[in-house]
């Protein structure tokens, strides 16, 4: 009995320890020192909230940088929209379309994404032709956003140089200086082109 009632008392400290402490302690710590970051990440401006910033999203506008492809984007449908057959679309589920390189479907995909970019008079590089892992990757290349920069400008009715040097200020670097490569925002580009629309025309 007395080993029973300590091994209870044991089960206890610990769930208290692992289900109540430790997960409040990182929701204050969350919300006090990380409260942007904790809470989504979430652009706003002038209280209209336009995304996050680790979500990417779809631009079809040539005044705008043109984002990552994405085998889900179900945050582009309404509710009306929606393909019920999509399961990423209705649930909101992260991820690659797993297909393989040989796949009919994913050459013609590529190839019609590769027409539809040449067409918009955009240079195809690898990131706008294929997918991220997740699928929500925000970022492109710097060098894919160096190749749009002529277009926007002209979409704008702005100098190149305009446009190209708020490439740089949105190009977020390595993970901790060694991991992976830089990647420019584009909701974060994009945004920033429309506040320099405003000032320019006002």
């Amino acid at each position: 009995m007395r080993e029973t009632i300590k091994a209870i008392r044991v089960a206890l400290v610990l769930w208290l320890l692992t289900a109540i402490i430790y997960p409040l302690f990182t929701i204050i710590v969350g919300q006090v020192l990380f409260s942007y970051q904790a809470n989504g990440s979430i652009i706003e401006n002038q209280g209209r909230v336009y995304g996050s910033a680790l979500i990417g999203q779809p631009f079809s506008s040539p005044q705008y940088f043109t984002s990552r492809p994405s085998t889900t984007n179900y945050s582009s449908f309404t509710a009306a929209e929606r393909d019920r057959k999509n399961i990423g679309q209705i649930t909101g589920v992260s991820g690659a379309s797993n297909l393989a390189p040989s796949n009919p479907d994913l050459l013609k995909r590529v190839e019609a994404t590769t027409q539809q970019l040449k067409a918009s008079g955009i240079q195809p590089t690898a990131d706008l032709i294929y997918t991220s892992g997740s699928s929500l990757d925000p970022h492109i290349s710097v060098e894919t956003a160096y190749n749009q920069a002529a277009r926007v400008a002209a979409a704008r009715s702005l100098s190149v140089d305009r446009v190209q040097a708020l490439i740089p200020k949105y190009t977020d670097g390595r993970f901790l200086g060694i991991f992976g490569e830089p990647g420019v925002n584009v909701l974060k580009l994009n945004l920033a082109l429309d506040n320099l629309q405003s000032a320019s025309n006002s």
